[in-house]
């Protein structure tokens, strides 16, 4: 169990207690045929959190075959709709009223500092609200004006939805993804991050309390060759979700296409900020440090690419240096935390290998980085942030690092900066920072990506579509009134007159 310098909540401690943590198939707490179990760790202090059964073919397709029989036989598709949507208002409220236990689980789990934890719960609570409201307010049957035929367009679920999230934003993600697929009328079935599983499990006791029906919400734990490969390639998944690296995506898709199963795909990037020499440097370099250091820099779209005009260049950077020299790395249960672990010792030998090959390769470390103590921590996986800078072709600036380290060049004009945003291979989100409103019009619509931000950077305003191209993703965004529609079906119905 974690360490006992940390307090744990009652309802924590109990949750972690119960012995292997199984799945949640068909409104019950299933155990796994094979007896296999997993360890998940706090990355904080890098002993074991709770014992978790490790999901396998078998265990996926039980889920996704529950996920079906619900879908026909609950009445969870064909219920009307504000009778749903008030199943899943109450589950935003139970949510909101279990806040601090799924904070604290959230924040062991996978090594957030405790008061972004809280705000992953209340992007949960607020996504939800967002998609109820939507759904009682869509329009599910739709006329068309068609000579001599009475015809219209109906809207209908599609089924059984399949889930696979990362470790970064386990309940944050679980909330983007289910709740426009359940106020839709679909069934769910989910596979959390082997690293990051337990506010997953908690909500299915919420969802239980709610009044969602047996069969709804389905959870499986397990590693992603098997579990995750089993859900991607089972043919009764009839929309799809993935997100995390682009290499394990490609292979999704690859299976989602064999099965012809519509995919959604939400991958990585290696976002650039590009800052123009009208801005003050000093209040522009707090602002992307503090990007590039939010949860310890696992964050797919954030700013890890500054390209900066040379005539601030070096004041941003010198800024910058200092900023990092003050941040305070701890356990993220910790008061005064400004920087916690990475999730793993995996993660954290990625972060310091790419700061290695980067110096290799001819950067510039002007923050070294590397390993980091954190006292009565010696387990945990600690890395401090690092800043580089150096030639656009270095393996540092190209390659997705997922940790606290940015890579800084200096640009002449405009048309150099748009190049040196455009020549990466992702395409997620970039921000301008410039106070000539023209300009930032003209730059964020030139930069290649699913997302531009003026001035300002990691921005997820319910409303707007958030979603990437390239090897930053395909098949639609999240967070807008089109994610809703994507779980909706359309069907013809037409009458000659």
């Amino acid at each position: 169990m974690v360490t006992a310098s940390i307090s744990l909540l009652p309802e924590v401690k109990t949750f972690l207690s119960q012995g292997p943590l199984k799945f949640h198939i068909g409104g019950e707490w299933v155990a796994n045929s094979s007896n296999k179990t997993f360890q998940t760790l706090d990355p904080g202090s890098g002993q074991v959190l709770a014992e978790v059964c490790a999901g396998d073919k078998s265990d996926v397709d039980s889920a996704v075959e529950t996920a079906k029989t619900a879908f026909r036989k609950s009445g969870w598709a064909t219920m009307p709709v504000n009778e749903r949507c008030a199943i899943l208002q109450r589950l935003a409220d139970l949510v909101e009223n279990k806040k601090p236990i799924l904070a604290q689980l959230e924040s062991l789990d996978c090594g957030k500092i405790l008061a972004n934890a809280e705000g992953d719960i209340d992007v949960f609570i607020n996504t939800m609200r967002y998609f109820v409201q939507i759904a009682v307010n869509a329009s599910y049957r739709n006329s068309l004006a068609v000579a001599e035929h009475e015809a219209y367009t109906s809207l209908q679920p599609y089924g059984p939805c399949g889930f696979i999230f990362p470790w970064n934003f386990p309940f944050l993600l679980v909330g983007w993804g289910i709740s426009p697929a359940l106020a839709a009328g679909n069934t769910v079935v989910i596979k959390p991050a082997e690293d990051t599983p337990l506010s997953t499990l908690y909500l299915c006791q919420l969802a239980k309390e709610a009044g969602v029906p047996d069969g709804v919400i389905n959870v499986v734990t397990g590693f992603g060759e098997t579990a995750g490969a089993a859900m991607s390639e089972n043919p009764d998944i009839k929309r799809m979700s993935f997100t995390g690296s682009p290499e394990v995506g490609k292979l999704v898709a690859r299976s989602c296409g064999e099965n012809l199963v519509p995919v959604k795909l939400e991958l990585g990037g290696k976002g650039a900020a590009v800052v123009f020499d009208d801005v003050n440097p000093e209040e522009t370099a707090d602002k992307l440090v503090q990007a590039v250091t939010f949860h310890t820099g696992q964050v797919c779209c954030t700013a890890t690419r500054w390209i900066v005009h040379e005539s601030i260049f070096d004041k941003v950077v010198q800024r910058s240096a200092d900023q990092m020299a003050e941040i305070q790395i701890g356990n993220p249960q910790q008061d005064g935390t400004q920087m916690g672990p990475v999730v793993n010792a995996k993660q954290r030998d990625r972060v310091l290998g790419y700061l290695k090959h980067g110096k290799e390769q001819g950067a510039n470390l002007v923050v070294e980085g590397g390993a980091a103590n954190v006292e009565g921590f010696d387990g945990g996986f600690y890395v401090k942030p690092a800043l580089l800078r150096g030639q656009p072709d270095n393996v540092a600036c190209r390659e997705e690092i997922f940790g606290p380290v940015t890579y800084c060049m200096p640009f002449k004009d405009e048309d150099e900066a748009i190049e040196l945003v455009n020549r990466s291979n992702y395409g997620l989100a970039n921000s301008v920072w410039t106070g000539n409103k023209d300009r930032a019009n003209r730059v964020a619509e030139s930069m290649v990506a699913g997302n531009s931000w003026i001035n300002a950077h990691n921005v997820f305003p319910l409303g707007v579509p958030y979603g990437g191209v390239n090897l930053s993703g395909l098949g639609g965004g999240v967070n807008s009134p089109e994610t809703y529609y994507d779980y909706l079906r359309p069907q013809s119905v037409v009458r000659p007159l």
